[in-house]
């Protein structure tokens, strides 16, 4: 029990890797929607759409308004979250990325991915590849 007299509920989290299949469908799928953890570090933030790309075996997102986007300051200060891809909901974790080599292969990705936008060029600009984050599945023990 805490000092309130409820009971203490557990939150830690085991990380894992994205299945094969789940890749498959993440590298295809345009439906991604990230809600990081508001500041206090429970509450789901609000949806917003953005693009992702796989790379290797890894999921990537970028923020359209770089690192002054309210989705991209959570994901970094909170760490973690949750993501709506692939018609799923899937628990996140959120690790900035900051490999200049890794950023080209992700810029690689987006142009594969997402030939033909009008939208493509904007998201291979500076301020999107400084709001650079890997996507990583974790799992609850208790409590989400």
């Amino acid at each position: 029990m805490n000092k309130s007299n409820q009971p203490v509920v557990s939150t830690t989290v085991t990380t894992m890797q994205w299945s094969r299949a789940q890749l498959a469908a993440f590298s295809t799928a345009d439906d991604f929607q990230v809600s990081p953890f508001y500041s206090d570090g429970q509450t789901y933030g609000t949806p917003t759409w953005i693009w992702s790309v796989v790379v290797g075996q890894q999921l990537f997102i970028r923020a359209w308004n770089g690192p002054r986007s309210r989705w991209y300051r959570s994901a970094v200060t909170q760490r973690a979250g949750r993501i709506h891809l692939a018609e799923s909901n899937h628990l996140v974790n959120f690790v900035p990325i900051c490999d200049e080599q890794l950023n080209n292969q992700i810029d690689q990705a987006y142009r594969q991915k997402y030939a033909g936008s009008p939208y493509l060029m904007p998201m291979l600009a500076s301020g999107p590849r400084q709001a650079t984050v890997q996507v990583m599945p974790r799992i609850s023990k208790k409590g989400e």
